[in-house]
């Protein structure tokens, strides 16, 4: 795992997927990523690497669910920061999925959903949907005052997190662990460009099937 420079980007690593799945299961899980390489990035002008207990608990939650911690990053309260973390870790060919902690809120410092959602190729607003219902379970109605966003990011889901270490905890074990294997895999899957070779084979044969 690396700290503290999101453009070190690590040597590209094989992700395992799941295969074989009989056919009729209703599985449309074959796209999967197995082993997710996950960026860390709290958002906080009062934190430290050493004394980040949401981030930890972010990081905890996904190596114990079997997922590789790539990289952690720690950044102000700054906007244009915050887009430039997110937007370079999510280019880096060792990561899958980036969760950020922190800046969610409404008070002048909370800038997280500004800077992130800018960068938004596609939203993903049951994201935040889903989180809020299960937040009220354990806030009541203090949870109008979060707004957690997820989205897609050069190809990468990107789900912003609240900073408390409760929420952060509950966001990542209920909502994103169980379907970050599945995004990255279906946004990957787009994003990846069309082989030159295999675009060709595709006009030859359409072209053949119009004669």
């Amino acid at each position: 795992m690396t700290e503290g420079n999101a453009d070190e980007g690590g040597d590209h690593h094989e992700h395992e997927h799941h295969e074989g799945h009989e056919h009729g299961d209703h599985d449309h899980h074959h796209d999967d990523i197995e082993t997710l390489g996950v960026s860390v990035v709290t958002i906080s002008s009062t934190r430290s690497l050493d004394e980040d207990p949401s981030g930890d608990t972010v990081a905890s939650a996904c190596t114990d669910a079997g997922h590789e911690v790539v990289h952690r990053e720690l950044v102000p309260d700054d906007h244009d920061r915050i887009q430039a973390i997110v937007g370079q870790l999510s280019k880096r060919d060792d990561t899958d999925t980036v969760i950020t902690t922190g800046g969610t809120g409404v008070s002048p410092d909370d800038v997280t959903v500004e800077a992130v959602e800018r960068l938004f190729a596609k939203r993903l607003p049951g994201f935040g949907e889903l989180f809020r219902r299960l937040s009220y379970e354990e806030v009541g109605t203090r949870v109008v005052g979060t707004r957690a966003t997820a989205g897609i990011v050069e190809g990468v889901p990107v789900f912003c997190l609240p900073g408390s270490n409760t929420a952060a905890r509950l966001g990542v074990r209920e909502v994103v662990l169980p379907e970050a294997p599945h995004l990255a895999g279906l946004a990957r899957h787009e994003d990846d460009p069309v082989e030159e070779g295999d675009a060709t084979e595709d006009t030859e044969s359409g072209d053949e099937d119009a004669k």
